[in-house]
C-alpha cells in the first residue's frame, strides 16, 4: 500500500542539478559531509557528482 503523500517523483532536471552540485562540491574540495539531501535519490545524484568532481581535485592537486 503507498501513500501519496509519502510518494517522491525526481525529474530529470533535478537529479541533474543535484548531481552539478555535488560535482562543484568535489571540485572545490569540499567535504562528502556537506552533502544537503535527505532523499535517497537526489542524494545519489549528488554523491555521483561529488566523487567525479572529487576525483578531478585530486587530480588537479598532484598536478599542482
Amino acid at each position: 500500500m503507498s501513500d501519496a503523500s509519502t510518494k517522491r517523483e525526481w525529474s530529470l532536471e533535478s537529479l541533474n542539478k543535484a548531481y552539478q552540485q555535488g560535482y562543484m562540491a568535489g571540485l572545490t574540495g569540499q567535504p562528502y559531509t556537506r552533502q544537503p539531501y535527505a532523499a535517497e535519490i537526489p542524494a545519489a545524484a549528488w554523491e555521483a557528482g561529488w566523487l567525479d568532481g572529487h576525483e578531478q581535485f585530486r587530480l588537479q592537486q598532484k598536478r599542482a
